[in-house]
């Protein structure tokens, strides 16, 4: 199930509703690339060595419900809530550090960015990475994929009041960019990510990375794509130019 770039009936905004589109703002982990699988490598072995789960490997779906997407302080207080600050925060600094090791030799784009980055660029749009991810990932991650040029600003929840899901992060990169939310939008393939851009106002393309659709779509995005070379996201981003 998706839902089509014109779907009106819950009060979505479309991407033609854009237009003349002035920018576009990204998710990383998941949405420029796919690394949900060094993510889940990284937390399944620290788990395992630490005996969570009674030493039961955690599963991908597991993953996908209660870690994807979701800021490093939430994450300490969910998944170890007798754990003190100090200990969780050590915990994820290490799962951290992990991923940075293995991310050189895995790390993937996802299907049809350079080809979208190269529209973006080509029409002169203003452009931002919005991620939960620690400045360390989030800057890795972007150089592995040749991007470091790409974005003009680079917001990390970590660094406003709130993270996602809370709207802080899209809104800080707005005004960053001083772009005009009913000008703008965003790609992001998680749920909490989603609802992030939701609060703020925007219109969210969700990418069908990992996660289920039906939550992408239960989350408020406006169009699902499977990767940056769906036809139906160049139908929407086409149209998004054209001012009536």
């Amino acid at each position: 199930m998706s839902v089509s770039s014109n779907d009106h009936s819950s009060g979505r905004k479309s991407l033609p509703e854009l237009a003349p589109l002035e920018a576009v703002l990204f998710d990383i982990d998941g949405t420029l690339c796919d690394s949900d699988p060094i993510h889940y490598h990284a937390f399944r072995e620290m788990f395992i060595e630490i005996g969570y789960n009674n030493g039961i490997p955690i599963t991908e779906d597991f993953y996908a419900e209660n870690i994807s997407g979701k800021h490093n302080d939430y994450l300490g207080k969910a998944l170890f809530p007798d754990w003190s600050f100090e200990k969780c925060a050590k915990f994820l600094d290490d799962k951290e550090a992990s991923f940075r090791r293995l991310a050189p030799q895995q790390l993937k784009a996802v299907n049809g960015l350079y080809k979208l980055c190269k529209w973006i660029e080509d029409h002169g749009l203003k452009c931002a990475a919005v991620t939960n991810a620690p400045r360390l990932n989030a800057e890795l991650m972007i150089s592995i994929l040749g991007l470091s040029d790409f974005f003009q600003v680079i917001v990390l929840g970590c660094e406003c009041e709130r993270a996602k899901p809370f709207p802080d992060p899209y809104l800080r990169a707005l005004k960053e960019l001083n772009a005009s939310p009913k000008h703008t939008v965003v790609f992001e393939d998680s749920v909490s990510g989603i609802e992030a851009g939701v609060a703020a106002g925007l219109p969210v393309v969700g990418v069908t990375t990992r996660n289920p659709e039906q939550s992408l779509i239960d989350a408020g995005a406006s169009l699902l794509i499977k990767d940056f070379e769906d036809p139906k996201l160049w139908i929407a981003i086409e149209a998004s130019l054209k001012q009536e």
